[in-house]
């Protein structure tokens, strides 16, 4: 059985290998060859004949059949062998199928072992879910009530940030701003959308930036918390005193973003501070003024003691008046004493005039001061250089207070020689007349470069005989200065060092017997087109309605660069400019005019100031200058004087024009507050509407301007005080208040010798009395003018 297996197995594999066809014709010629092969060998062996037809028929008969049953068995065991192959195959894949269930079911048994396992603890992660998702929703529902109650802390501590007047602002290491609550927001004038991403350079002024910066960079720099006290200024001028706090913050990984700034306004604890200082001065001036009123007639009785005591007395009066003598002339270093420590700011007391026989007044003055020139064994000479009035509106007191001031100090400051005073007195018109006083001595002298500071509130001349103008307290002429101008008048010196001084006094005093004078008005004819440069409304309004009244038209520009925008050469006939602009003087503007336009129209130069010396107007290109508030008849002066405008005059006296006449005299403390011959004019021009519409308007700014006023005050900003002031001084003078704007031209004019030393009262002086010389201008107005007597 083997080798017929092998046989067979050999057999298919040739059939394999060789293919059906050409096995079966392999293996059908064999099978011919082994019939021819056998028939041979029969015939061999039965000794038969070998026949060749006989072999032809087996030959065909094989050559026939055999390849048909050859194919067909061919084919029967390939389909066979290819059965035995699949069988095979599939017996084999019967095997791996089943050796694949035994691992799949070993498999399934341990994934069904597995799931169980997997099962159980899901089931137990599920309840430990249960208990997470119950813990997390419990910690979910804390968080955003954590959430509200944060937001809700966030949104109040917001508010109250920007509830509190206090500075609160961040910014980076860069120095740019990343927010602020509200105050910071008034202070710059911006939001806090606006001011992120601003340094401090873009925000503040120049000056104030560069401290914040540099105590900025401290911080960064160090790492450490710093305060300091800075003035800061709002957008409308207020500067405010702030105690500023800067400290540097991180974030939670410790990393330094920045700082952050807390800032409390001090204002008034540091305006507490002045006024404490100021109540302390405001005492020792009480002391000091009552010493230095005192000291007159205690020279008297030194000079007069002295005087008795060379006369024949006997032991005992002799005796008291010698202590009389002694106890005067200690109480005098007393007063001396006293001055010297308190330093007197400046003489508060108000002139008060009054009727004064000024025949008797010289002859009085005359008696006191040859007593006090004998006793140092002085020449002394009053000499009446004209004919006296018989009786003058003045002061008698503050008057004799400035002459025996200047007579005294001449005696004082002489050791050889005398001294003389020599008075005269001018008319000025039927009812004023001007009285002047020279008190020459033949004393050390002043140096010249001294002369302009020895009228300065404790100025004292340092001399190189002796230091003998030290002597003193410096306050004398300063209160006699002081007393002078509010009469109206001047006082100035000269002097030749070593050769003496001599001292000038000039007033304009009303006589007291009254009399009426007349106004002159110069009504000009042709209408003039005026171009203006002005930047102070209230003076634009009053000059307007003056320019517009005499039938002219005006344009205004307030600004420098605007002026020289709108201005054509050929569209006006005069140009009015301002000399203090905002953003440049008006020497800048008269310059650049008349550069551009070689051929421009007369300039004529606006000052708040009094006009003596007109060389440095004429000098920056201006023909002329005019002091304000402007006056009708200056104004058309200046017009008939430029424009080549005829004019004529005629004499125009209202009934409101004769009454301000007639009470004069009565009424000289309306004239040192208010402008009348200025308002008179004004009114007579334009009408009392409009003045009293400029005067409404005047009231309504003077709250700002003082407020802006005592800030720079506080600040010590000079410059803005002197700014403010002069806004004040222009205003002022535009309404005819006369007291408030010869106070200002002071506060604005930081030139002035011992000017911060002053600055305090008369701001105190503008600020207590601006509102009653406003009451007392409308009353007046009220009572001299009404509808019937005002030119149409």
């Amino acid at each position: 059985m083997r080798p017929l297996k092998f046989f067979t197995q050999y057999y298919v594999n040739w059939l394999v290998r060789l293919g059906i066809y050409r096995f079966s014709i392999i293996l059908a010629i064999a099978l011919i060859i082994l019939a021819l092969f056998v028939h041979v060998t029969i015939a061999f062996i039965l000794n038969e004949p070998f026949d060749t037809h006989h072999m032809l028929r087996s030959m065909a008969f094989g050559l026939i059949i055999t390849p048909w049953a050859v194919y067909f068995i061919s084919t029967m065991v390939e389909q066979l062998e290819e059965s035995r192959s699949r069988l095979s195959k599939l017996v084999s894949e019967l095997n791996d199928m089943r050796d694949r269930d035994l691992e799949l079911n070993h498999q399934l048994r341990q994934n069904i072992e597995q799931l169980n396992s997997e099962i159980k603890e899901r089931l137990a992660a599920e309840e430990s879910r249960k208990q997470i998702m119950s813990d997390l929703e419990h910690e979910v529902f804390q968080r955003e009530a954590t959430q509200i109650a944060l937001s809700e802390r966030t949104a109040l501590l917001r508010s109250f940030i920007d509830a509190s007047p206090d500075l609160f602002y961040y910014r980076s290491k860069d120095g740019v701003f990343s927010g602020c609550n509200q105050a910071v927001e008034k202070l710059t004038g911006k939001t806090e959308q606006d001011l992120v991403g601003l340094t401090p350079w873009q925000v503040y002024k120049k000056e104030i930036a560069q401290q914040i910066v540099e105590t900025d960079k401290i911080v960064i720099e160090n790492n450490r918390e710093i305060i300091y006290e800075q003035w800061l200024e709002y957008p409308d001028g207020h500067k405010a005193f702030f105690e500023l706090r800067k400290a540097p913050f991180f974030d939670k990984q410790g990393r330094h973003l920045g700082l952050a700034g807390f800032g409390r306004d001090i204002t008034e604890r540091k305006r507490h501070e002045e006024s404490l200082e100021k109540a302390s001065r405001d005492k020792t001036t009480f002391i000091s003024t009552i010493s230095h009123e005192l000291r007159t007639p205690l020279n008297g009785i030194v000079g007069l003691s002295r005087m008795l005591l060379d006369t024949s007395l006997d032991k005992e009066q002799r005796q008291y008046m010698q202590t009389i003598n002694v106890s005067a002339i200690t109480l005098g270093h007393i007063f001396n004493d006293i001055i010297d420590m308190d330093k007197f700011d400046r003489n508060k007391l108000e002139l008060v005039p009054s009727e004064l026989n000024f025949n008797e007044f010289v002859s009085e003055l005359d008696s006191l001061s040859r007593l006090m020139a004998d006793q140092k064994n002085l020449n002394f000479e009053l000499d009446r250089l004209t004919d006296m009035p018989g009786s003058v509106m003045v002061d008698a007191t503050r008057l004799r207070q400035v002459l025996w001031n200047l007579i005294s100090n001449a005696i004082k400051f002489t050791q050889q020689g005398g001294v003389n005073v020599n008075v005269s007195a001018e008319p000025v018109d039927n009812n004023q007349v001007s009285l002047r006083f020279e008190i020459e001595d033949t004393g050390v002298g002043i140096p010249e470069q001294e002369l302009d500071k020895i009228f300065a509130m404790y100025y004292q001349v340092k001399s190189g005989e002796g230091n003998l103008h030290a002597v003193g307290t410096g306050i004398g002429l300063a209160v006699s200065h002081s007393l002078i101008d509010k009469m109206g008048g001047e006082l100035y010196a000269t002097s030749e060092l070593g050769h003496g001084s001599t001292f000038y006094v000039e007033i304009t005093v009303p006589l007291a017997d009254k009399s009426q004078a007349e106004f002159e008005i110069e009504p000009v004819q042709n209408g003039l087109s005026i171009f203006m440069v002005e930047d102070i409304e209230l003076n634009i309004t009053v000059a307007r309605s003056l320019i517009e009244s005499l039938g002219h038209s005006v344009d205004v520009a307030r600004t420098g660069k605007e002026a020289l925008q709108m201005f054509a050469p050929d569209k006006y006939d005069l140009v009015l400019l301002d000399i203090q602009l905002p953003d440049m003087t008006g020497f800048d503007v008269a310059k650049d005019i008349r550069k551009q336009y070689p051929s421009s129209p007369p300039i004529v130069a606006l000052t708040a100031n009094l006009v003596k010396d007109k060389t440095e107007y004429r000098g920056a290109g201006m023909q002329d200058a005019l002091s304000k508030p402007l006056s009708a008849k200056a104004l058309r002066k200046i017009m008939h004087k430029l424009c080549n405008v005829q004019s004529y005059e005629v004499d125009i006296i209202s009934h409101a024009t004769k009454a301000v006449l007639e009470d004069a005299s009565t009424e000289l403390s309306v004239d040192t507050l208010i402008d009348k011959e200025m308002l008179t004019s004004y009114i007579e021009i334009v009408g009392k509407k409009p003045v009293l519409d400029s005067i409404a308007l005047f009231s309504d700014m003077m709250p700002e301007y003082i407020s802006i006023l005592d800030s720079n005050l506080v600040a010590k900003d000079q410059k803005a005080i002197a700014s403010e002031a002069h806004k004040i001084k222009g205003a002022a003078g535009s309404v005819g208040l006369q007291r408030i704007q010869s106070v200002a031209q002071q506060a604005q004019s930081p030139e002035l010798p011992a000017w911060w030393e002053n600055i305090h009262d008369w701001v105190d002086e503008i600020r207590n009395n601006y509102l009653n010389d406003i009451q007392i201008l409308l009353n007046w107005i009220d009572e001299n003018f009404n509808d019937t007597n005002l030119k149409k």
